[in-house]
């Protein structure tokens, strides 16, 4: 089975500030992004899971003109506490990279 890692153009997450951290997967191709869409593997509910957040908290969007997926979730640690172990956000995309599609 292949991963999203391997369809997407880019895979990414950063900051929206120090309360929230969005997450980008984008797409070269029509035929990638509708097969990822169809797949339902990238939805509300699924990311929650995937990022043990309630499914209320996650801003899911479909960009269909950009080929794109965007995802926002609270950050669980404010931006720089303590707690917190990627002060940019930018490490937090690594789990959707190994999501596999169906074939």
């Amino acid at each position: 089975m292949p991963e999203l890692g391997s369809l997407a153009r880019l895979i990414r997450s950063k900051n929206a500030g120090p309360f929230t951290l969005t997450f980008d997967v984008m797409f070269d191709d029509d035929e990638s992004y509708e097969r990822v869409k169809k797949a339902g593997v990238l939805t509300r509910e699924s990311f929650a899971a995937l990022y043990s957040v309630p499914v209320e908290d996650v801003m899911f969007f479909e960009h269909d003109a950009a080929k794109a997926f965007k995802i926002s979730i609270p950050r669980p640690y404010i931006q720089c506490d303590t707690e917190d172990g990627d002060a940019y956000g930018g490490q937090q995309h690594a789990p959707l990279v190994e999501i596999a599609l169906p074939d």
